[in-house]
């Protein structure tokens, strides 16, 4: 997915190390087109049928006949009179646009969307449903793999039911409304309190209380975390970074003075009853901090940036920078004691504004600062009117109706997947996957690893010996398809109870439930110091549609919740697969060579491992995707166009390009070795069109303009329609097969 030190989840924090398909899942619209001309006259495109072999079968299963329509429901009305050289994403995806509303509480979506919304119809029928009997278990069970764990398999899931009815039960939520939240915040306000004087609190206080917080998960003026370290992966290091957002989407918004000040009255609304002994001015003063944290912090291409964010110092020089945090109390506290010596700074510069920012704060603003974090994190959780204008608020930023929610039943599921996943996933898995489907990913994995072998030995600009460390690197990489077997294994309840055990669930304490899980997770987190990285653990549990590469352990992720209709199907012609999932697969496997994989040797080292004149060369060809995908635009706050920023997206379109290659030539080899059918319906498509149709209709969607301009600001991807044009206009291959007048990529790396 994305690469970025810092995530913060609902009310959890941790660190993340990976590059993935899409960040939060959903992304974004267009403006500069680069214009080609049809190779034919009449302004027509050659006619897919053209290429066909007569003896070539038709597939009429209702497999092929479900993809057909699929594609068919996608395209256009008027496919067949739109030029794909300049108009691919509208010809694949015009059909899809018209036949696709955004829900009131959706702020985009896209074919991404529907798949996690179908997984999410297939979770609640699991979770509403009685304990499956041993009937009904498929190949994917541990009631088949291991026939006497039934007992403690039946108690996990009734964990899960017990979450999600808890999450359900909206009638006792609204009875105990702010009781739970107020308990957080009296916590906060009591580790936090006041002098009755303008006397600074001291310095142990500000530390117990991001302290406090950090253990619910919540991040305030710093962000604490653990992962592997960039120069020796196999070791836990302790990281701190800036929070990645302070309150609204992005730094950037900081700047729109009338959306700041909207912010800042629905602020003082809040918490002016949550803590009502308070002036106005204390109150509004968070905001004004928030913008001052914010304008410290990095810009979000740097903080994807591993040469600006890997700054490792002993902890004593580290707390030297920010002397108002004592930063060694809040890593003991977390690490249950372990010794740490040595951190990564993300961001020293913000870490030492962080210190004139305190100085300069009143005592008042900086406990509402941290009430109003609590707040932030929590709020999802309680039924109170007393929220109801952060909630309008946090819709109206994303272009939603102001009163909307999301149908329950999903704010459960969801629920319980962030919390129970792994638990959860061993249901999903058991309906929704098969060894088939499991060796078929295998398989186009390893299709894509080759292809990108005979890719970095015809590059010419790369000298012989990174070459060889490069090809090094791609064999080593590891690929983990469908589902973990370790750390947890989701096949042995067993071992999803003991990974479990400290989650305290019950049927009717929704808040609780919440609560302990985010303790768990950050307890969890901190746990992994003093052992070896574990290069078995799972980012992302089984029903997510998304992937991810991890450049210090130098593998690549598919959970089985992307490996799913119409991304991926075993049963269909291998083009459609190769197409989308296959190009997802070499987008992550191509993020080991990106902007920021590159860096990352063949054992996941962080190191300088490329001569300069391949650096250079390198850089050189990368500045074309920047110039390119900058001159993309969606409609800014002020109705201005507002450019993509194609730095920050440079990884990403590295990947999407060299991605979209690698498949598409691991498939031609595949079918050379066995031919796919066609598909019916779909004659006016070569099968080798056909494969770039699959890949364009991954990424059909819509947004709504506020959530794009956070996109833009926050998002490492391009938007989604950009994701196809930019993408098509680097490809030779597509080019080639639609017969464009100009064949040559607009930019060309892998």
């Amino acid at each position: 997915m994305d690469e970025c030190r810092r995530t913060d989840n609902g009310n959890r924090s941790q660190v993340k190390k990976g590059r993935s398909l899409m960040r939060g899942g959903l992304y974004l619209t267009a403006a500069l087109f680069i214009i080609y001309h049809w190779a034919l006259p009449g302004g027509r495109p050659s006619a897919g049928p053209a290429e066909h072999d007569d003896k070539t079968e038709m597939c009429l299963t209702p497999a092929c006949i479900h993809a057909s329509s699929e594609i068919l429901y996608n395209l256009s009305p008027n496919y067949k009179d739109l030029d794909p050289c300049t108009d691919f994403e509208e010809l694949v995806c015009g059909g899809w646009r018209d036949r696709h509303d955004l829900r009131p509480d959706q702020g985009d979506a896209f074919t991404g969307t529907i798949m996690a919304e179908n997984s999410q119809m297939l979770l609640r029928h699991i979770l509403e449903a009685p304990y499956p009997n041993a009937s009904h278990h498929s190949y994917f069970s541990p009631m088949q793999l291991n026939p006497t764990g039934h007992s403690t398999d039946e108690a996990n899931f009734n964990k899960l039911s017990a979450a999600y009815h808890a999450c359900l039960d909206e009638d006792t939520i609204k009875q105990i409304g702010l009781v739970p939240l107020t308990d957080i915040i009296d916590q906060v306000k009591k580790s936090f309190r006041l002098a009755g004087t303008s006397a600074r609190r001291s310095t142990n206080a500000t530390s117990e209380t991001i302290l406090l917080l950090a253990k619910y998960g919540v991040s305030a003026l710093v962000a604490p975390g653990t992962g592997a370290d960039d120069t020796d992966p196999d070791v836990v290091v302790v990281s701190v970074s800036p929070p990645w957002t302070f309150g609204l989407p992005a730094k950037e918004r900081y700047e729109d003075d009338a959306l700041v000040k909207k912010y800042q009255g629905v602020l003082v609304d809040v918490l002016s009853k949550l803590n009502p002994d308070q002036d106005e001015k204390a109150l509004a003063g968070v905001v004004d901090l928030e913008k001052k944290l914010a304008a410290a912090s990095p810009n979000s291409e740097d903080r994807q940036d591993v040469t600006k964010y890997y700054n490792p110092m002993s902890l004593k020089n580290a707390s030297a920078l920010t002397p108002r945090i004592d930063l060694a109390n809040i890593i003991s506290g977390l690490s249950a004691g372990q010794e740490v010596n040595r951190v990564i700074v993300t961001a020293p510069k913000y870490m030492k504004d962080l210190q004139t920012i305190l100085e300069e704060t009143d005592e008042s603003v900086l406990q509402n600062y941290f009430v109003w974090k609590a707040v932030q994190a929590f709020y999802r959780y309680v039924d109170s009117p007393v929220l109801k204008p952060y909630k309008r608020f946090v819709n109206e930023l994303a272009g939603k109706d102001p009163e909307s929610e999301p149908e329950r039943w999903r704010t459960c599921v969801a629920h319980v997947d962030d919390g129970l996943g792994w638990i959860l996933s061993r249901f999903f898995v058991e309906k929704a996957f098969s060894a088939a489907a499991k060796d078929f990913g295998d398989l186009i994995v390893s299709d894509i690893k080759d292809q990108f072998v005979k890719k970095l030995k015809a590059v010419d600009w790369m000298d012989d010996e990174t070459t060889s460390k490069a090809i090094e690197k791609v064999h080593n990489i590891v690929q983990k398809i469908g589902y973990p077997t370790k750390s947890p294994n989701i096949m042995d309840p067993e071992s999803l109870a003991s990974f479990y055990s400290s989650v305290n669930i019950s049927s009717d304490t929704y808040f609780a439930n919440a609560l302990s899980m985010s303790v768990f997770e950050v307890a969890r987190e901190w746990s992994a110091l003093g052992k070896p990285v574990d290069r078995d653990q799972w980012d992302m549990t089984v029903p997510t549609v998304n992937a991810y590469y991890n450049p210090p352990g130098n593998e690549i992720v598919f959970p089985a919740g992307i490996m799913q209709f119409p991304v991926f199907d075993v049963d269909v012609p291998a083009y459609v697969s190769y197409g989308a999932f296959g190009s997802v697969a070499g987008h992550e496997l191509s993020h080991a060579f990106d902007s920021t994989g590159r860096h990352y040797d063949q054992n996941g080292n962080y190191t300088d491992w490329w001569n300069n004149a391949t650096v250079k060369a390198f850089e050189e060809r990368a500045e074309c995707f920047v110039d390119q995908y900058s001159n993309y635009t969606v409609p800014g706050p002020d109705g201005k166009p507002l450019h993509v920023n194609g730095r920050l997206t440079l990884g990403e379109n590295i990947a999407d390009a060299g991605g979209l290659s690698a498949s598409f030539q691991a498939w031609k080899v595949r079918a050379s070795q066995k031919p796919n059918a066609h598909l019916p319906g779909l004659e006016y498509f070569s099968q080798s069109q056909l494969f770039f149709v699959s890949y364009a209709n991954w990424w059909c969607g819509k947004s709504r303009p506020d959530t794009a301009i956070n996109r833009i600001y926050t998002d490492p991807h391009a938007p989604k329609w950009a994701r196809i044009l930019g993408t098509m206009a680097n490809s030779r291959d597509f080019r080639e097969s639609f017969k464009c007048a100009n064949t040559k990529p607009t930019c060309e790396l892998w």
